[in-house]
């Protein structure tokens, strides 16, 4: 597998989007509807909360449960666009509205409707993280809200590494690993509604098994650059708040792939002096930590 954004067609292009063959048989095809509305075949809905100033909620026609093929789902940003799709296909239409931008569609298309179709196709699993290759290897990021996730994949991006993702790193099981899949190659160091980023060239392009998890933990400025091993409740609970997508319907699943995550993945608390004037050390640690696993 590679990068999920290169199994998108656009339909219309968009600048830095780019079309590569993957090992999927279809392509994943974003297209104008020649419909304008569909509120009447959705009877199940699901709120969502988010920080980009917008209504937007999941729809679906039969109840809130794991996906049927040929179930219609639909996911509405208010006054902006809805996308609706037909499970167990690869087509992605969407209706515009008054406060539609070809910008905004690739926003909301790549950073939020795409990783949530793939969580409803049960094509992948979602952790909110930054990812990046140390040593051709990923590690992933996780903190809690400003714990400094994005600060520290882009200081690591600068320092040469490839980024697998900025914010929402897509994973799969195989053959007993967990493989981290690129995402789109946009990376976001600001805090901008409705913003894609800037867009990298040393991004990723396969899926690889993950090496480790770094928790990021806020420190006093002068503290001492420490890596301890999560375990038991401890790094499940870890890996519990880094999930990305907890929809209501599919808990037990969810909870299942969290402990093989558990099982198969080491997790590690980084205690992260709050100063960016440190950030090289934390760096060389974490960097010498990773290539020391086996």
């Amino acid at each position: 597998m590679i990068a999920y954004n290169h199994y998108i067609k656009f339909i219309p292009k968009f600048t830095h989007h780019k079309e590569v063959k993957g090992s999927f048989s279809d392509v994943i095809t974003i297209m104008k509807s020649a419909t304008s509305d569909i509120s009447d075949k959705f009877k199940y809905e699901l709120a969502f909360f988010n920080n980009q100033e917008r209504d937007i909620s999941l729809y679906t026609d039969r109840a809130l449960a794991c996906t049927q093929k040929g179930q219609i789902w639909a996911f509405e940003v208010k006054n902006v666009v809805t996308f609706f799709w037909h499970s167990g296909t690869f087509v992605l239409e969407y209706i515009a509205y008054k406060d539609f931008t070809p910008e905004l569609l690739e926003y909301w298309c790549l950073h939020i409707v795409l990783p949530i179709f793939f969580t409803v196709e049960e094509t992948f699993d979602f952790f909110h993280a930054g990812a990046v290759e140390v040593m051709n290897k990923p590690v992933l990021f996780v903190a809690e809200s400003f714990g400094g996730k994005s600060t520290m994949t882009d200081f690591f991006m600068k320092e040469g590494h490839t980024v697998i993702s900025d914010d929402k790193v897509a994973t799969y099981e195989k053959e007993g690993q967990l493989f981290a899949v690129p995402s789109h190659p946009h990376h976001r160091p600001y805090r901008k509604m409705e913003d894609l980023g800037v867009y990298i060239e040393n991004f990723a392009t396969q899926a690889k098994p993950i090496q480790a998890v770094y928790e990021l933990e806020k420190a006093e400025a002068d503290a001492k650059i420490t890596i301890t091993e999560l375990s038991g409740i401890e790094k499940f609970i870890t890996l519990r708040q880094a999930s990305e997508f907890n929809l209501s319907f599919q808990k037990m699943k969810r909870f299942e792939f969290l402990m093989k995550v558990a099982k198969k993945v080491p997790v590690f608390k980084v205690k992260v002096p709050w100063d960016l004037d440190r950030m090289g050390e934390v760096h060389r640690s974490i960097v010498q930590h990773s290539r020391n696993l086996k």
